[in-house]
């Protein structure tokens, strides 16, 4: 079910340097080398085969962009946000 602004909110708040712009929540992770980054790709990659929600994700050597939305929703859910926030804990681990 797509979030209303207040919940988008609530749940933003939450996240540390995530934006909120054109029904998406995005943000860009600055790594170590090519080698970090690609090993953070791919643990977000299993885990969002696992739950079946797909981010879009652009490489820029040691730069990761995060685009989460629900495009059945055409706009965000809470699944945008939980897996967002699995994100922050795979940068943080």
């Amino acid at each position: 079910m797509k979030l209303k602004k207040h919940e988008i909110d609530e749940r933003l708040a939450k996240l540390s340097g995530w934006q909120h712009a054109d029904d998406t929540i995005k943000k860009e992770f600055k790594l170590k080398d090519f080698s970090e980054s690609m090993g953070f790709v791919v643990k977000i990659a299993l885990e969002a085969e696992r739950v079946q929600h797909h981010p879009d994700i652009t490489i820029e050597y040691n730069r990761v962009k995060i685009v989460l939305t629900t495009h059945s929703e055409e706009g965000l859910t809470a699944k945008d946000f939980d897996l967002a926030e699995k994100i922050e804990k795979f940068i943080k681990a």
